[in-house]
């Protein structure tokens, strides 16, 4: 589009601008699933007010999260885990690290939050187990 003074300007797509390049998808998947990510942390907060409220109210909403809203938790979980997986594969580059002068390779920063994550997975799956 040519201005009255003889420059160009180029039309702002304000939709689907991240469909002209393939690499813009995966940020914007991530971006997406930061939604789901926070509507886990108000499910979880209401989870919470329930449980203030008295066994009984809390023992219906545990009801309800796992009985009707069973696909709607799968569906966050799989955002959740790809959300975290998404970071850290970003981490080496927000956050380069050097170790006797030398910066450390992105693979083993990948592999040792990677490695963190599994380990404290396993940890809060285990007390959820045990019901400590």
């Amino acid at each position: 589009m040519k201005q009255y003074n003889g420059h160009f300007i180029r039309p702002a797509d304000k939709y689907a601008w991240y469909l002209k390049k393939p690499r813009y998808i995966p940020y914007m998947l991530r971006e997406l699933s930061s939604l789901f990510v926070g509507l886990f942390s108000c499910i979880l907060v209401w989870g919470l007010y329930q449980h203030s409220q008295g066994e009984v109210a809390f023992n219906a909403w545990t009801q309800l999260i796992w009985n009707q809203l069973f696909w709607l938790n799968l569906l966050i979980f799989v955002f959740a885990f790809y959300h975290s997986y998404s970071w850290f594969m970003v981490t080496p580059k927000a956050m380069p690290i050097k170790f006797k002068g030398k910066r450390v390779s992105g693979v083993t920063i990948i592999g040792a939050h990677m490695l963190l994550w599994l380990i404290a997975s396993v940890v809060v799956f285990t007390l959820f187990v045990i019901g400590a």
